[in-house]
């Protein structure tokens, strides 16, 4: 049975867990407990080995403007709230990063601030046309979280991040592709339907090949060449050792379509 949360929606149908942001009337904006909620659902997807996918998405016409800072101001001390609101938020975006299973992200209208952040660590983003990226911490004299600044150098270069973050440029959807932040542009009407047909691809495939190949790029930027090799024998020689292995090899061998299980 899937868990049941306060601000989000979760639900587990074809091994795809589908994780909804689901705070509309609050622009899909984290709480603390929102917070808490993404990394009681990461440890979930991470944990249920009936999650062979994750389709992460908002509610309604935005997917988040991050942090809800009406929220933060009821508490004592600022410093203190980011302090735990991090502990949370950033161990959901570990989770969800370093797990087997892979992430397809539907960004459906805006994503700013730490909804900027979460959107970008998908597997796969998906970019609904009426989309907007903007980083908008600095609007409010703060500097970033979430991943923002591990993955934005890296998926597109140290001076487009520097612009992102410094000036809080808007980018459109068709920019945020140009600019290599999301995998693919989609009309609004099809944004679900095509974010969901690729995670249920993702969920009928062989799981552990998927956390290898995460596992493999995640680390390729801090290691040297022989290095980097040597996780690639040790990963290929686990995924040698599984079940989808031999049913792959014997697939392929006779010409038909494999029945992956995840193990």
């Amino acid at each position: 049975m899937a868990p049941t949360f306060q601000d989000l929606l979760f639900d587990i149908e074809a091994n795809v867990a589908t994780l909804t942001i689901n705070r509309p009337d609050n622009a899909n904006a984290f709480t603390l407990n929102t917070m808490k909620e993404l990394s009681d659902a990461a440890i979930e997807c991470d944990q249920n080995p009936e999650i062979r996918a994750v389709l992460l998405t908002g509610a309604g016409r935005m997917f988040s403007a991050g942090a809800d800072l009406k929220d933060a101001l009821t508490h004592e001390s600022f410093s203190t709230f980011v302090k735990q609101a991090t502990t949370y938020f950033h161990a959901s975006v570990s989770r969800l990063r370093r797990m087997d299973a892979p992430v397809v992200t539907a960004v459906n209208g805006m994503a700013a601030g730490g909804g900027f952040s979460y959107a970008l660590m998908g597997d796969i983003v998906l970019a609904a046309e009426s989309a907007v990226f903007t980083s908008a911490y600095t609007k409010s004299a703060l500097s970033p979280d979430g991943s923002s600044t591990w993955f934005l150098p890296r998926l597109i270069g140290m001076r487009r991040a520097q612009e992102l973050f410094l000036t809080n440029r808007r980018l459109s959807a068709a920019e945020a592709l140009e600019w290599g932040l999301v995998t693919k542009v989609v009309p609004d009407e099809d944004l679900m339907s095509m974010a969901w047909e690729q995670a249920k691809d993702f969920a009928a495939g062989p799981t552990l090949a998927f956390g290898g190949v995460k596992r493999l790029l995640t680390s390729s930027f801090e290691t040297g060449l022989e290095t980097q090799m040597e996780y690639e024998t040790r990963s290929l020689s686990d995924c040698g050792a599984s079940d989808d292995v031999a049913e792959g090899i014997e697939a392929f061998v006779a010409k038909r379509s494999p029945n992956y299980q995840g193990r």
